[in-house]
C-alpha cells in the first residue's frame, strides 16, 4: 500500500506546475560566485581532477544556476585546448536509456506499443526466455530491468546481425544463451541490463518501420528544437567540434591500467583525430533488425541546455516552447513506482539483486531511476542512492557513467527542484574513491552535494 501511495505522489506531482510556488530567481551573485569557486576546487582537486565538467541547477521549475568548466578537448600536439561552452554535445552514457524512455513512452500513448503486451507480437517472432518458455515478455519488464535478459550474452552487435539471431535458441548468434537468465523468470527479478534497451530500439523500430535514431529525433528532439543525437553519422544540425573528447588517466586499450601522474588519454569521440562518417551500410539498414547500433542505452549526443529542456517539458506537464511532446499521463505512468527492493529477509526473499552496483538501485519507475535517500554506512563502507549529505533529496531520473564520463540527471516533480551534471573523464580510478553516504565516488556526492546546498536547498 506504502508503494502505490508513493506512486501516486510522484503521478500527481507530474502533472502539477506547482502552481503555488513562485518562480525561483537566479541565485545572488555572491551566492553563484562561492558555488563556482566550490565547484571549480572540485573540478582541481589533484586527488581526482575532471578535465571538464558541465552544470545546471533548477529551482522551482527555473534554471537558476549554469555553469561549465574546464575543456571539452584539451592541448593536444601544439592544438590549443577547446573549453566547452554552450553547444558542448556530450556522449552521456546511460542518461541515454531515459531518454530513449521518452521516445518509447511517446510510442504507447500514440497506441503504437503497449506496455504490458506480448512484444513478440510487434517483433513478429515469437520471443521467450527458452528456461521459462510459458511467461511472455512485455516492454514493461524491460522498462524495468525485470525481463530477464543479461548482459553476459553482448548489448551491441555488429550492424548485420539481425537480435533475432541473438534472441532465439538456434540463432547464428545465439552461443551458449548467456544473456537469458536460467534462475529468474520474466517480471520476477531486478537485474540492471543494458541489453534491454537495445531490444527496446528494436522494438520501437518495429512498431514503426523507422531507423531509431531517426524517430527519436522526430519524436522528441525535433520537437524541442534540440541539436541531440544518436547517431552522429546522420544528424544535425550539429558539428563535429562541438563533440566533447571523453578523457581518462588510464590506458585505452591493453591493460587498460590506471595512471594518476600520466597523461590525458581519450577513450572515445576524439574526433579531432578522426572524424564520424556515415558507413556504407547505413542506407541498407532494416529497421527492427537490430537497434542496438544505435547506442539506445548509452550512445546519446546532447548538451547540459537540451537535458534541461527535457527535464523542464517534464515538470511542465509535458509542454516545451508551446509544444505537447508528451501528455500528463504519459509523465505520471512513467514515474510511477514499478520496483522496490525488497533484501534477502525484509520480506522473506529478494526481489533483485542489491549487491549490484555496490547497492545502488533501491527502486526504479518506467526506465528511471527512483532516488530513494538511502544511505548504509557498514564498517566505514558506504552504499545507497542517496543524493545529498545527510540526506533531504528525493528524485526521479538517471546517472551515467563510462569512457571516464559521469553524469546525473535527478528532479523532484513535487518540488520541481533538479539537478544535472556531466564530466568529461576522470583523472584516478573512482573505485579507489568510494563515497562516504552513497554508492557513487566520492567526487560524484561532493559534485551533487554542492549543487543542492548552493544552489536548491532553502535559503
Amino acid at each position: 500500500m506504502r508503494h502505490k501511495k508513493i506512486a501516486m505522489m510522484l503521478a500527481t506531482a507530474a502533472l502539477t506546475i506547482a502552481a503555488g510556488n513562485a518562480p525561483a530567481s537566479p541565485l545572488p551573485q555572491p551566492q553563484a560566485a562561492a558555488l563556482t569557486r566550490q565547484l571549480q576546487a572540485i573540478v582541481s582537486d589533484p586527488a581526482m581532477p575532471l578535465p571538464g565538467l558541465s552544470v545546471v541547477a533548477i529551482r522551482r521549475g527555473e534554471i537558476v544556476y549554469r555553469r561549465h568548466f574546464g575543456d571539452k578537448r584539451l592541448a593536444i600536439a601544439g592544438a590549443p585546448a577547446q573549453p566547452i561552452d554552450d553547444d558542448t554535445l556530450f556522449k552521456v552514457a546511460s542518461v541515454s536509456k531515459f531518454v530513449t524512455t521518452l521516445g518509447a513512452m511517446k510510442l504507447v500513448e500514440q497506441g503504437k506499443l503497449s506496455l504490458d503486451a506480448d512484444i513478440s507480437d510487434v517483433l513478429g517472432y515469437r520471443l521467450r526466455n527458452p528456461h521459462f518458455p510459458d511467461r511472455l515478455i512485455t516492454l514493461r519488464m524491460l522498462l524495468t530491468h525485470t525481463s530477464s535478459l543479461r548482459d553476459e550474452g553482448g548489448f551491441k552487435f555488429e550492424p548485420e546481425v539481425s537480435l533475432k539471431e541473438v534472441l532465439l535458441p538456434g540463432g547464428s548468434h545465439y552461443g551458449k544463451g548467456a544473456m537469458w537468465s536460467a534462475d529468474h523468470a520474466p517480471g520476477a527479478w531486478f537485474e540492471y541490463v543494458n541489453f534491454n534497451w537495445g531490444v527496446i530500439a528494436t522494438l520501437m523500430e518495429a512498431a514503426t518501420g523507422e531507423r531509431f535514431d531517426r524517430l527519436m529525433r522526430r519524436l522528441i528532439f525535433d520537437p524541442m528544437g534540440s541539436k541531440a543525437g544518436f547517431y552522429l553519422g546522420d544528424f544535425g544540425p550539429t558539428r563535429v567540434e562541438d563533440v566533447a573528447t571523453l578523457y581518462r588517466k588510464r590506458e585505452r586499450d591493453g591493460a587498460e591500467a590506471w595512471d594518476p601522474q600520466g597523461p590525458w588519454v581519450a577513450q572515445t569521440d576524439d574526433f579531432d583525430v578522426v572524424a564520424p562518417t556515415a558507413p556504407a551500410w547505413l542506407p541498407e539498414y532494416k529497421p527492427g533488425a537490430n537497434g542496438t547500433i544505435f547506442g539506445p542505452q548509452g550512445s546519446l549526443r546532447i548538451s547540459t541546455a537540451d537535458l534541461a529542456q527535457i527535464m523542464l517539458m517534464l515538470m511542465n506537464g509535458g509542454q516545451s516552447n508551446g509544444k505537447q511532446i508528451l501528455a500528463p499521463q504519459t509523465i505520471s505512468t512513467m514515474f510511477s513506482r514499478q520496483w522496490t527492493l525488497h533484501p534477502a529477509g525484509a520480506n522473506g526473499s529478494a526481489n533483485g539483486d542489491g549487491s549490484s552496483y555496490r547497492g545502488l538501485y533501491h527502486a526504479w519507475g518506467l526506465g528511471n531511476q527512483q532516488f530513494t535517500d538511502t544511505s548504509i554506512v557498514k564498517e566505514g563502507h558506504a552504499s545507497g542512492d542517496r543524493l545529498v549529505e545527510g540526506g533531504g533529496f528525493k528524485g526521479v531520473g538517471h546517472l551515467g557513467w563510462s569512457w571516464g564520463l559521469n553524469a546525473l540527471f535527478v528532479f523532484d516533480p513535487a518540488s520541481r527542484d533538479g539537478m544535472i551534471y556531466v564530466s568529461t573523464g576522470v583523472g584516478a580510478d573512482p573505485d579507489k574513491q568510494p563515497g562516504t553516504f552513497s554508492s557513487e565516488a566520492r567526487f560524484q556526492e561532493r559534485i551533487t552535494d554542492a549543487l543542492y546546498r548552493g544552489a536548491i536547498a532553502p535559503r
